[in-house]
This record gives structure tokens, sequence and C-alpha cells, in this order.
């Protein structure tokens, strides 16, 4: 999620330069960092112990 929220940034910026992507990747950079934090604390997200 990261990943992709990066991807769209970086197309939403640089290459196509729509605000839209912008937007859409900044949310699933947060998300994704979010996740990411949370999982590492040792909780479990939606019932899952770990992500694969």
């Amino acid at each position: 999620m990261i990943i992709l929220g990066v991807i769209l940034l970086i197309v939403g910026l640089v290459v196509a330069s729509l605000h839209i992507l912008v937007t859409i990747g900044v949310i699933l950079l947060v998300i994704g960092v979010v996740l990411a934090v949370v999982g590492r604390s040792g909780r479990t997200i939606g019932g899952r112990a770990h992500w694969y």
C-alpha cells in the first residue's frame, strides 16, 4: 500500500499532473504507514496477527 501510494504520488505530480492521483496517493500512503506501525506494535489488525 505504501509503494502504491508513492507510485501514485509520482505519477500525479510529475507525469500526469492530476490532483486526484495525488490525493489518492497521499491517502494510500497514510493508511499504509498506519497499518505498518500498528502491525509492528504486535496488535492484531482485522482479526489477523500478521499481514503477508
